[in-house]
């Protein structure tokens, strides 16, 4: 059976758009025998665990989401919890992730739908939009799943579906190309089953169209996808164009009372790792003892420095040397910033990735 072409006079000329009913009826099948249908949040579906599981699962993979779901469900089971919670258990439960701004949003949209939606999450799209931290794929992405009802969804995996089945020239970061997405997403999105819909379009661009290597003799869209005829698949989605990425260096300090506990400083709540708590830092190239006597009115004495380790964030690399030194006298440190001192082997703050493994690697030394 051959796809029935449609006139769109909003598609680009580059191509044309197919019959919706062909295209869903394509997919739809495929998720009945294939389609991913035993995630965690698969099971019980509440708007709120829909709307946590999306949030999670923008820029991180399945299998990372998937324990870090379990946990946060298991300790904050309702959006009411959520909301109740003080910012320090949501940030240790998401510390990990990254991307923390999620986890700041994703507590704060909690109490407002707590505060001003009797704890009902709105069935708008317009209306989940308002909320923290949710846009229109995430929005459509509840009303279609939680909700069931029609609505468009456009995440990085049904981008690159919709690019290589249309052969949409540029990065999808720009905005005409993806206005285009969506005008795409919007045609082929059917008014029936809209949950399978939204969850197998996801799966095509996670397991089969995936960035590298696509399984496209096990796709149900390759007869009609252009890429695969014209052999491009890695041509499309277009790439972001490359930017040198820039290399900034510090030093991260593991600093030691006399009880072995390591001072962490919590970040102010915006900027990289808002609101976590981290070690202290300072300029490569200042002396430590000296920074520790000025900013934290400690005086310590350096005991070791580990090699130089690199930690990259989405916009810049972060090369820190971790030092090891010992507080001199008793613990009277003060910051503008608040401070906790804790045993590195027993944290149960919320810090970031390269912290934990700091923390571990110290308390490990500790044991030797």
């Amino acid at each position: 059976m051959s796809p029935k072409t449609v006139v769109d006079p909003g598609a680009s000329s580059a191509y044309a758009l197919i019959d919706a009913d062909y295209f869903a009826a394509k997919v739809l099948d495929w998720f009945d025998h294939y389609g991913r249908k035993d995630l965690p949040w698969q099971h019980d579906i509440t708007s709120y665990r829909v709307w946590l599981s999306e949030i999670m699962l923008q820029q991180t993979q399945v299998a990372t989401v998937i324990g870090y779901f379990q946990r946060f469900i298991d300790q904050l089971p309702t959006v009411e919890a959520l909301a109740a919670a003080d910012e320090d258990t949501v940030l240790a439960l998401w510390a990990g992730l990254g991307y923390y701004a999620r986890a700041r949003n994703l507590h704060k949209a909690a109490k407002q739908v707590v505060d001003q939606h009797q704890g009902c999450f709105p069935d708008t799209i317009a209306a989940l939009e308002a909320l923290p931290g949710i846009g229109r794929s995430t929005a459509g992405a509840i009303v279609s799943i939680a909700f069931g009802r029609r609505a468009a969804i456009l995440d990085g995996n049904v981008k690159r579906v919709l690019a290589r089945f249309h052969c949409v020239e540029g990065w999808p970061g720009k905005t005409a190309v993806h206005n285009e997405l969506w005008h795409i997403a919007e045609h082929y999105t059917p008014s029936y089953r809209s949950h399978a819909y939204s969850q197998v379009m996801m799966d095509l661009g996670a397991t089969l169209c995936t960035r590298s290597k696509p399984q496209c003799d096990h796709c149900p869209l390759q007869q009609d996808c252009g890429a695969y005829k014209a052999g491009k698949q890695s041509d499309y989605p277009g790439k972001k164009p490359k930017k040198q990425t820039p290399v900034k260096q510090a030093k991260l300090l593991l600093i030691l009372n006399t009880k072995g506990e390591v001072l962490l400083l919590k970040r102010p709540p915006t900027g990289i790792w808002g609101s976590l708590w981290c070690l202290p830092e300072c300029d490569s190239d200042t002396p430590v003892n000296q920074w520790c006597l000025e900013s934290l009115s400690l005086a310590v004495k350096e005991r070791q420095c580990w090699p130089q380790r690199r930690h990259t964030f989405s916009h810049y690399h972060l090369d820190f040397i971790p030092v090891v030194v010992d507080e001199i006298g008793d613990s009277d440190a003060v910051s503008e910033q608040s401070l906790q001192w804790c045993l590195p082997s027993s944290c149960e703050l919320g810090v970031p990735a390269p912290v934990a493994t700091l923390l571990a690697d110290l308390a490990a030394d500790t044991v030797r």
